[in-house]
């Protein structure tokens, strides 16, 4: 059995993810030159609401991709990888400040993957990180950009991010073994 707590309703999600799209915008004094990519499967969520908050900002569309990071795991077995089979990112990253998205940073091997998938498909400018939350307990030398919540955590402790897109729903819920402290 586990203990659940909501640690980010939808109206601090959406809190988050409005900061989130004004702390870029101020960074790369503007959005010229910018593209955002999100990670599948809940980055490409995120990375279109911040898109939306930034247009509302600064009045400009950002141009968002998808990331499919999946191959380029070194939980799974190593396959040759073409670009095309990265994801679906319509646009050119080369010279371009790419930002990219994800919902948990846990140890780092996730984003680590999906540098490696970036630079199959260009040589950005520089690349930028965006997470909805950030648990710590990094295994790899990576270190967010923009960050919607950091929330300590154990090990043993799950944080599950939903989103209306996919779950019907938004928050994040933290959970841990019963009996445990938190």
């Amino acid at each position: 059995m586990q203990d659940t707590r909501i640690i980010m309703d939808e109206a601090a999600i959406r809190r988050a993810l409005t900061r989130i799209a004004h702390e870029i915008a101020e960074k790369n004094k503007g959005i010229e030159g910018c593209v955002l990519v999100g990670i599948r499967t809940r980055g490409i969520y995120l990375a279109r609401r911040v898109a939306e908050r930034i247009r509302d900002i600064e009045g400009q569309e950002i141009a968002v991709g998808e990331l499919d990071i999946t191959r380029y795991r070194d939980d799974r077995p190593q396959e040759a990888v073409s670009a095309r089979q990265a994801g679906e990112l319509p646009f050119p990253i080369q010279d371009k400040r790419v930002i990219l998205f994800d919902d948990v940073l846990y140890t780092g091997r996730t984003i680590r993957a999906a540098l490696d998938a970036l630079m199959d498909c260009g040589r950005p400018q520089s690349i930028q990180l965006a997470v909805l939350v950030d648990r710590g307990h990094r295994e790899l030398p990576i270190r967010p950009d923009y960050v919607g919540k950091n929330v300590p955590t154990s090990r043993q402790e799950k944080i599950e991010v939903r989103l209306a897109e996919i779950d019907r729903t938004d928050g994040v819920i933290l959970s841990h073994p019963h009996g445990s402290e938190a």
